[in-house]
This record gives structure tokens, C-alpha cells and sequence, in this order.
């Protein structure tokens, strides 16, 4: 299952929507933001039941 998500850029701080796969469970990857393609750390956490319960985004890891 995917769902749309609205992502801030860390670095330009506009906003831009992507796609995250729900039936992979939590995880963490890069993506490169669709304004200023600077590589953004996406960290989504999805619940047991397959629930989207966040999407975060940074600039680094840490």
C-alpha cells in the first residue's frame, strides 16, 4: 500500500510530495528534494497495523 506525503526540504524549505511504501514497515532512506535536489533523510515510521504514524526529514543523519 503507498500513500502520498507532504516532505519539507530542510535545506530550501519548500514543500513537495512523494510517495512512501506503507507495506514496507518503518524505515530510513535519501531522497532528493524535488525543488533543489539536495538530499533529504527520510525516516518513516509506520505502525504494526500498517498505519502511517510519521514522516520525517533532515538534512543529515544522525
Amino acid at each position: 500500500m503507498t500513500e502520498f506525503v507532504a516532505i519539507h526540504c530542510p535545506h530550501c524549505g519548500e514543500s513537495f510530495e512523494t510517495v512512501v511504501d506503507l507495506s514496507a514497515g518503518s524505515q530510513s532512506y535519501v531522497e532528493d528534494c524535488a525543488v533543489c535536489c539536495r538530499p533529504i533523510d527520510v525516516r518513516v515510521q509506520v505502525s504494526d497495523d500498517g498505519e502511517l504514524l510519521g514522516v520525517f526529514a533532515s538534512s543529515d543523519r544522525d
